[in-house]
Parts: C-alpha cells; sequence; structure tokens
C-alpha cells in the first residue's frame, strides 16, 4: 500500500499517463514515428487498386466509344444541355434572389404589410408572391420565419404556394421557354394563383392551430445578414440544381427512350394526359425557375397537360413534403397537401379549358 500521508498528494493516473508510461524507457519520440502506420502490404495493394480503376476505365472508354457516338445518345445528350443551358441563369438568379429576400428583408416588414385578418391576408399574401422572388427551398423557411412573427397561418401558407409559381423570375423563364406563347405565361399566373388564395382561405375557414407544429428557427439568430445570405445560396443552390439535373435527365430520357406512339396514346387523352404530367411534376421536383424549360420539351402533350406540370409542381413534390413535413409536421402535411393537389389539378383543367 503506498503511504498516502495528508503532505503527500494524491495523483490520479489517466489513459495519458498510462501510454506514456509505457514509453518512458524509450529513447524515441513520443509517439514514435511508426506509430500508426500500417506494416503489411497494404500501400502496395492501393497502387494495385488504382492502377484497377484506372485500367477499368479505359477499358471502359473503349468499349463505350463506339456507342456513345449513336443517334439516339447523341440526341439525349443534347436535350439534356439545352435543357440545364437554358435554365441555369434562371435558377441561380432566382436562387440568390431568395437568398437576399430571406437574409436582408426582415419578416416584421411582411407582418405590418399584410391585414391581420385572416380574409383579408391571404389574397395580399398573394400577390406578394408575385413581387417576392423565392423559390420552393426558400419560400417553406419564410413562411416558417412570418408564422413566428405573427403572421396569420394561412397568409404565410398562401405565400408558400404563391411565391415558387408566379414571382417575377418564374414567370420571365416561362415566357422564355414559350416563345410566342404568352397565354402560357398568363394561364400559369391565373391557376397558380387561384389555387394559392383558394387553399389559403380554405385554411383559414377549416385549419386548427392543432394540425400546424410551430416552426424552429431556420438560422443562427445571431448570424450577420451576410452569413445568412452565403448559408440560404449555398444550400438552395445545392437543393435546387440537383433537383434540376435529376429533371433534365429524365426529360431527356423520355424524349428519347419512350416511344412515340406511347408518348401519342397518353397523350391524346385529355384527363389522363393532365394527370401523368402531374404526377411528372410531384416525382421531378424540379425548381420552379427550371420546370418551364421541362415543361416545353414535352411537346407531345396538350396545353392543358404541360400547364398542369407547371402549376402543381412548385407546389406539391417529393422536396416540398419532406421540407413541409421538417418545419410543420406530418398532421399538417397529411392535410395540406391533398388539398393543394386536389386544387392546383381543378385549376389547371378550369384554367387551360378557357385560355389554352
Amino acid at each position: 500500500m503506498p503511504d498516502r500521508s495528508a503532505g503527500s498528494p494524491v495523483r490520479s493516473s489517466s489513459l495519458g499517463d498510462s501510454i506514456a508510461d509505457g514509453w518512458s524507457d524509450r529513447d524515441d519520440d513520443l509517439p514514435p514515428p511508426d506509430w500508426g502506420r500500417p506494416t503489411g502490404p497494404r500501400r502496395t495493394a492501393t497502387v494495385w487498386l488504382f492502377a484497377a480503376f484506372i485500367a477499368l476505365l479505359g477499358l471502359g472508354n473503349a468499349w463505350l466509344s463506339d456507342r456513345l457516338t449513336h443517334e439516339a445518345f447523341l440526341a439525349w445528350a443534347t436535350i439534356f444541355t439545352a435543357i440545364s443551358l437554358q435554365a441555369m441563369p434562371f435558377l441561380v438568379f432566382g436562387v440568390a434572389l431568395s437568398a437576399a429576400l430571406t437574409a436582408f428583408v426582415p419578416a416584421s416588414v411582411w407582418q405590418r404589410a399584410i391585414p391581420r385578418h385572416p380574409a383579408a391576408a391571404v389574397p395580399v399574401a398573394g400577390a406578394a408572391g408575385a413581387v417576392l422572388p423565392g423559390c420552393e427551398c426558400a419560400s417553406v423557411p419564410i413562411a416558417g420565419s412570418l408564422i413566428r412573427r405573427g403572421v396569420a397561418p394561412a397568409a404565410a401558407l398562401t405565400f408558400l404556394l404563391a411565391a415558387p409559381a408566379i414571382n417575377p423570375v418564374v414567370l420571365i423563364a416561362t415566357a422564355v421557354a414559350f416563345p410566342n406563347r404568352p397565354e402560357m405565361v398568363v394561364a400559369r399566373l391565373v391557376a397558380s394563383l387561384g389555387a394559392a388564395v383558394v387553399v389559403g382561405w380554405l385554411w383559414a375557414r377549416f385549419g386548427r392551430s392543432a394540425w400546424l407544429r410551430p416552426p424552429r428557427a431556420h438560422h443562427d439568430p445571431d448570424a450577420s445578414p451576410w452569413t445568412v445570405f452565403r448559408e440560404s445560396m449555398q444550400h438552395d443552390l445545392m437543393h435546387a440544381g440537383g433537383f434540376l439535373v435529376v429533371g433534365a435527365l429524365a426529360a431527356a430520357t423520355l424524349n428519347v427512350l419512350v416511344p412515340r406512339d406511347w408518348v401519342a396514346a397518353v397523350a391524346d387523352l385529355p384527363v389522363v394526359s393532365v394527370l401523368v404530367l402531374a404526377a411528372l411534376a410531384v416525382l421531378l421536383s424540379i425548381c420552379s425557375e427550371a420546370d418551364a424549360f421541362v415543361a416545353a420539351s414535352l411537346s407531345e402533350f396538350s396545353g392543358t397537360a404541360q400547364l398542369a406540370f407547371l402549376v402543381v409542381g412548385p407546389m406539391v413534390d417529393l422536396k416540398l413534403i419532406a421540407m413541409q413535413a421538417g418545419t410543420f409536421g406530418w398532421a399538417f402535411v397529411r392535410r395540406f397537401v391533398p388539398l393543394t393537389l386536389l386544387l392546383t389539378l381543378l385549376f389547371s383543367f378550369a384554367v387551360g379549358g378557357l385560355l389554352l
């Protein structure tokens, strides 16, 4: 037993002390130079793996070089490149405006501008979406911020639906994607705004506070506006750009691989073609700044079906459902998403039948 007298401090051992004691009799440094380095043939194996990878790339290039010049692949690559290059400037511009809106425009400004009564606040919030750009990735956190600042939930949800669908960047992109067809721009504006406002009014009348989970803060409240802008820009651009690439790949694949007689068979059925493109918009989850170019590439379908693609996508898609569930909860999503989908389809049929 060691002598634990009152005058001698008791020294407790630790993992670091035991390691140091183990090396106390060595003359070399702590840790030794070879500590943690592999002693087996791993370096040689890594070199051989890398060489095998390069060899596979060479074999793949030799095997696919002739096939990559096939007319079908060249057509696919042309369609994919055209859609991506046309949509990318609008996507970047829209994301930048959305990030600036999130970072530099306080939600309290909207609270003062939007009436307190939900029935009057809903159309004002819908109209605000036409002048305050925001893509789907930004509309959900902005709506949550509005609710936290005291804006009526029905008005905030109306803005959530309207901003990605009818903001200036989206309408200009639609005009560019559909040249000499201004009726498509008008139809998208009327159908999207009408669906958003009616959803807001119905939520103001029948919605319950228990269905809407209080949203959490999306950004650090102490972060500077430029930090919020940079983080929002990075987040939205990465997410929206990824979905744009997926949408362009899918559109190019549909145009090349799906037989024309199949497309014509579906496109000639008025109701079925609208439902097919609406379902495609939900699955592809393309950013609203770029979806018009994908819709324009589906030229076999009717104008009403293309309109449904443009109206449904910015309000109901997979990434929006996930974001809404994370912000407001699944109890909200189970009620809000079916209502929005039904009204976007109704307005697509009605406005498309009248204007297109």
